[in-house]
């Protein structure tokens, strides 16, 4: 999308989500009717290349990234690498905007060395154990051979990546990770974020009966990267104290966008929309979208009893305490969007309807793809 006339980054926001949305309910109404048929399509192309299916938010792409991607490749000489990029809203699992659209995150993993870049699920409209099955069915749906993830190590946590290893359920609890084949304690007490991810990727795996025995490869992950000064570089548009953390490439691609009007783009929402939804829902409108509880919805319908909401900060005081510390900018992007909790729950049952490639490193690249997959199986889709 081109962001010529389109005045600030928040109007730029906004035309992202009205397209978004049009394109979400697209997406939703093109898999009535073919979820049974794509259940039944278990076969892949017959590619003698191995498919790496990675999932990161390349938020932006940074040499942590590089270092996993290039590990992945490594050990996997004769590969496709597929960057799988989370796409519409553009709002991560944080429930945060992304600092660049995922046509820009997809050009830095086809800097970087990816060979195709497809479309994720709408992280930011759902909770964590939704976006998570979502992750399993796309790595089904494109007949993942690898999948690597970055991973922060610690005493303890090795027994339960060689459980993952084997094919195991591993299943993240607040304070206890279970090993649900087993039902054996393994851990007692929190995983950091990027771990957890990982326990709970493994258990929406099972959950979908996709095998994943001995395809996960696991890549430390490398010090000397701060995404927290990362994103300080990028609003200030400086990138001179941050340019050994990240491929010159991404930083072009940075520069471009920042200069096109199309980026920062993490400090930008649809305000009014999310003002008018706190505003004119009813309770019963509030409580049937996604993520939002009784006591969220008792509380917004509460406040505007006595004034209507002014300011975000006003909603984000009504929204209740989540499992995770980023459930409340969860609840803004689904405020943002309006997006029925039913409608999300058939399109997670019929997700993926159709693979979307956002990019790809050339023709022949694409036909391999498309063989490997097996394009009669699965619909694919070549973003405009």
């Amino acid at each position: 999308m081109h962001s010529d006339e389109l005045g600030t980054l928040d109007d730029f926001v906004k035309k992202i989500i009205k397209r978004d949305m049009d394109i979400f309910y697209k997406d939703y109404n093109d898999s009535i009717g073919l979820s049974n048929k794509n259940e039944e399509l278990e076969d892949v192309g017959n590619s003698k290349k191995s498919l790496i299916a990675d999932f990161t938010e390349y938020n932006p792409l940074h040499n942590g990234h590089y270092h996993c991607m290039n590990v992945a490749k490594e050990k996997i000489p004769n590969n496709l690498f597929v960057a799988v990029v989370p796409g519409l809203f553009e709002r991560s699992g944080r429930g945060l905007p992304f600092i660049m659209t995922r046509e820009a995150r997809a050009k830095t993993a086809i800097a970087a060395g990816a060979d195709i870049v497809v479309e994720g699920p709408p992280m930011g409209i759902m909770g964590s154990g939704q976006y998570s099955l979502c992750l399993a069915k796309t790595f089904k749906a494109l007949g993942a051979d690898f999948i690597p993830r970055g991973y922060r190590p610690f005493e303890g946590y090795d027994i339960i990546l060689d459980r993952i290893k084997l094919g195991h359920s591993v299943a993240p609890r607040p304070y206890q990770i279970m090993d649900m084949d087993k039902r054996e304690v393994l851990y007692e007490g929190k995983l950091e974020e990027d771990n957890y991810v990982i326990t709970s990727l493994s258990k929406s795996l099972k959950r979908i009966n996709f095998d994943f025995k001995d395809k996960f490869i696991f890549v430390k992950r490398i010090e000397g990267v701060s995404g927290t000064l990362i994103r300080e570089a990028t609003m200030k548009g400086d990138f001179s104290n941050v340019n050994n953390m990240m491929p010159s490439s991404t930083i072009d691609i940075l520069d471009e966008e920042i200069k096109n009007n199309r980026a920062p783009l993490n400090m930008s929402r649809d305000f009014d929309s999310i003002i008018d939804s706190v505003n004119k829902l009813s309770f019963t409108e509030l409580v049937s979208l996604n993520l939002i509880d009784d006591k969220t919805a008792k509380k917004i319908v509460n406040f505007r009893e006595d004034k209507d909401f002014e300011s975000i900060e006003e909603v984000q005081n009504c929204i209740s305490y989540g499992f995770s510390s980023h459930f409340n900018h969860r609840v803004l992007s689904v405020l943002e969007t309006k997006i029925n909790k039913d409608i999300i729950y058939d399109y997670i049952d019929n997700y993926p309807s159709k693979i979307r490639v956002l990019d790809y490193k050339n023709e022949n690249v694409l036909e391999e793809f498309k063989e490997k997959i097996n394009e009669n199986n699965r619909r694919i889709e070549l973003w405009q």
